[in-house]
């Protein structure tokens, strides 16, 4: 049960979003520019960093719902969906290259604090070809699901357990977008 008075049946964040609506549309269009705006990582790229941030956090709705909603992308990439899970069981053998490997060290490392990230650290993802923007937009999605992880856990929202729960609304995020993405 939720720790504050929310809408029944909603479940993680879109209970409260639903509930306080002066703050979903900043947190939405944070998410929007982040996850899809312009970057020089691939929207499965950047839904993988939050879904990794998400699970090192033990944040289940989010790293449920970010998780359907990369694998969807990698498929309309040709890619396989199977990755997600790999990256979360293992991010040093998982089938990524290099650079994503780079930026999902950074992202590790920025979920545990954004200090422990090193100057090697940064220095390792450009050798691996990330730009200013790759290794921007890492951080910042990682601290941002770092909030949004805490905001869905801090209030004890409720989420599905059976990961298929997320499906629809992974598919929704995948075509979609953040930008009105709270069904009403």
């Amino acid at each position: 049960m939720a720790h504050i008075s929310l809408p029944e049946g909603l479940p993680g964040i879109v209970g409260p979003m639903h509930q306080y609506p002066e703050t979903e549309v900043p947190l939405n269009a944070l998410a929007q520019a982040l996850l899809r705006g312009p970057s020089s990582l691939t929207p499965a790229e950047r839904e993988l960093i939050a879904t990794y941030v998400s699970s090192q956090n033990d944040c289940w709705f989010c790293m449920s719902t970010h998780r359907s909603a990369t694998q969807h992308l990698l498929k309309s990439e040709g890619q396989s969906p199977a990755i997600v899970d790999l990256v979360r069981q293992n991010v040093e053998t998982a089938p990524v290259s290099e650079k994503m490997r780079a930026l999902l060290v950074i992202a590790g490392k920025v979920q545990q604090g954004g200090r422990r990230v090193t100057e090697a650290d940064v220095a390792k993802a450009r050798e691996e070809g990330a730009d200013d923007k790759a290794i921007h937009d890492t951080v910042l999605i990682a601290a941002t699901f770092c909030m949004f992880n805490r905001y869905v856990d801090g209030l004890a929202t409720w989420a599905p357990e059976d990961e298929s729960a997320f499906e629809a609304s992974g598919a929704r995020l995948a075509t979609q977008g953040y930008t009105n993405s709270i069904p009403r």
